[in-house]
């Protein structure tokens, strides 16, 4: 069926029945260009595409075939977890549905849930690697099985597409599996839990969606099963890797796999939130809390261990070694977002910003056909490009490669893309809250009944500071606009011929708006070095280069064809100046005499010491010119 459910365009990828701000639906905000709309755009006609044309080729869709067929114990591609790629994949697929629709597009994406319709059993499981004769039996292994995991994607293509207002094959498919799951695992069913949290979240938002309480109900459930260890531990995966160490409401900071730490706290701020569970969320805001200030990257990246994709401990930050996988940054996002809805704190909608553009654009290349997985701070050598037409074994690989036998990020940028827009603005009961900037247009109304329309015109950011808010209300209003933290100091906020003064991270405005007068934003782009803490060793003596909201980086292709990336040094006294996309600045270079020992009794002397002007860029664009070594922290002085 094909039903419309205009009662639920209510929000984006989330919507809690309760809340501070109310997220915007789909239809009340749109990115009308500049670079986040070139974003979308890039989404829609590359990274889509190239994602479905992978999965096709690397027999991950197939699967869903032979599971119809009865052939898939036989012969099936991919690991446990492909299932969830071709969600997330649908998941993309009906958010640009509601953004830009195309018949092509429609067409595609209908015969897709067709496929996947067609595998799920009759009691509604769904699952291609596990249950029929020849394969292993339904939840036999709930550590490393992810059939709940898989489910849990499945859930969220559903809510997207209802949340563009549909109610189709793919969200039958989604009632008659969850309706399944609470059989299993309800308070009737198995007292267990999946080794990869992400089920609890997507119950929610399900339940959410299709205003079915029980869902609810069971998302609560696999929550507070969760710290009990029962789980099965090996050498090398503990009860801490998998969450189930210690109770969520009892844990002080996120831990174990990074990106089932940042799904299981979205969770449980989902939780929280619709049971009115206030020690509960507190206990995720202390954890996110001490998770930036001793477990985060400059980027906004998390994971420092590649063993086990990991948190390392506080402060164990290694540029070099960072992991920083692309998902554990999309699970970040997912969970800033869910805390900033609740408070209204600026600084979770700081830290999507600042994950957003560094952590997560890195990944895919230009020209949204090669992905990074892992991304690294520093690169010390070169690398090798991958071929075009070959899956790459290499998670960790030194240049983006266009598939991985383990894809999850690229489908996971691609939903992130198509719903981006979901994070720029929020409601309350009279106003509306600017979070991220862009070209956009907002058209909604407040929880009083005004309506209000907003023309941001920001085309040039995040490489230029100017944001221009032209503003109609039928009514008396308030504007907020989220002041960054980096630009707190030196920011101007002008409506008319007043200044306006910021204060908790947001400029407030309180108007009759009719659209003559302008808020105008001015953040300040200049350079500016950034140092890290000294408890963080293997950054100790180094600085990192921001300007605006991006991370900047050198590369060797940059630099002379003499000159070595680890030869240079920043002289701190001096600063950095502003290009229209990134710095340049000028650098000692020194040369060391060969030695056959790399320690001494007494420092390091320098000869041969010169000065050159080095063009700086940001770090999401590293590595687009060809395989470069690259680093994000750079050695102050002349040792």
């Amino acid at each position: 069926m094909t039903d419309t459910l205009a009662s639920a365009r209510t929000g984006g990828p989330v919507s809690p029945t309760r809340s501070r701000l109310r997220p915007l639906a789909q239809d009340e905000i749109r990115l009308t260009g500049g670079f986040w709309g070139s974003k979308q755009d890039l989404n829609a006609d590359a990274i889509i595409d190239h994602c479905l044309t992978w999965m096709e080729r690397t027999g991950w869709l197939a699967n869903f075939d032979r599971a119809a067929n009865g052939t898939v114990a036989e012969h099936r591609d991919g690991i446990e977890f492909v299932d969830s790629e071709v969600y997330k994949l649908l998941e993309a697929m009906a958010w640009e549905l509601g953004r830009t629709p195309t018949p092509v597009l429609e067409e595609t994406y209908a015969a897709l849930v067709a496929r996947v319709f067609a595998a799920q059993e009759a009691d509604g499981y769904l699952h291609t690697a596990f249950g029929r004769a020849g394969q292993r039996p339904r939840y036999s292994d709930l550590e490393w099985g992810h059939e709940l995991y898989c489910f849990g994607h499945l859930f969220q293509a559903a809510v997207a597409r209802i949340r563009t207002g549909h109610d189709d094959e793919i969200v039958d498919v989604a009632r008659r599996l969850a309706d399944h799951v609470y059989l299993e695992f309800g308070p009737d069913g198995r007292d267990a839990i999946c080794g990869h949290p992400e089920i609890e979240t997507a119950l929610a938002e399900l339940g959410r969606a299709l205003d079915v309480p029980r869902y609810l109900e069971l998302a609560g459930l696999l929550l507070d099963r969760r710290g009990r260890r029962r789980l099965k531990t090996t050498l090398f995966q503990s009860s801490e890797y998998f969450l189930d160490d210690v109770p969520v409401r009892e844990a002080d900071i996120l831990r174990g796999h990074a990106v089932r730490a940042m799904y299981l706290a979205a969770g449980a701020v989902d939780i929280a939130t619709e049971f009115d569970d206030a020690e509960l969320l507190a206990a995720v805001e202390r954890q996110w809390a001490r998770t930036v200030a001793t477990r985060t990257y400059v980027t906004g990246g998390v994971g420092a261990h590649h063993q086990n994709e990991e948190f390392g401990n506080d402060f164990e930050l290694p540029a070099d070694r960072a992991y920083a996988e692309t998902c554990a940054a999309i699970g970040s996002i997912m969970l800033s977002w869910r805390l900033l809805l609740q408070t209204g704190e600026g600084k979770y909608a700081d830290l999507i910003e600042r994950t957003l553009l560094n952590a997560v654009l890195v990944s895919p290349r230009a020209d949204g056909r090669a992905f990074y997985y892992a991304n690294t701070l520093h690169q010390r050598t070169l690398g090798a490009m991958p071929a075009e037409d070959e899956l790459s074994e290499r998670a960790e690989a030194t240049v983006r490669a266009p598939w991985f036998e383990v894809s999850c990020c690229p489908t996971n940028v691609a939903r992130t893309l198509a719903s981006v827009s979901s994070y720029f603005a929020t409601s309350t009961s009279d106003g509306i809250q600017i979070h991220q900037f862009g070209e956009a247009s907002i058209r909604t109304t407040t929880g009083t009944g005004t309506r209000v329309d907003v023309l941001m015109r920001a085309a040039e950011y995040p490489f230029e500071g100017t944001i221009v808010l032209d503003v109609s209300s039928d009514d008396e209003v308030e504007i907020s606009v989220r002041i960054p933290s980096w630009a707190a100091t030196d920011a101007t906020v002008r409506f008319g011929d007043r200044d306006v003064l910021v204060g908790d991270g947001y400029a407030r405005i309180r108007a009759r708006f009719d659209g003559t007068q302008p808020i105008e934003v001015e953040l300040p782009m200049a350079p500016r070095f950034v140092y890290p803490d000294p408890a963080i060793d293997a950054l100790r003596g180094t600085v990192a280069i921001e300007r605006g909201p991006l991370v900047l980086c050198a590369e060797s292709t940059d630099l002379p064809a003499d000159v070595a990336l680890d030869a240079i040094r920043v002289m701190d006294a001096q600063p950095a100046t502003a290009t229209d996309r990134g710095a340049e600045a000028w650098f000692s270079v020194s040369r060391r005499s060969p030695a056959d020992w790399p320690y001494t009794g007494s420092p390091v002397t320098v000869s041969d010491e010169r000065r050159i002007h080095l063009a700086l860029h940001p770090y999401f664009a590293w590595a687009n010119r060809g395989p470069s070594m690259m680093r994000v922290f750079i050695p102050i002085g002349r040792h």
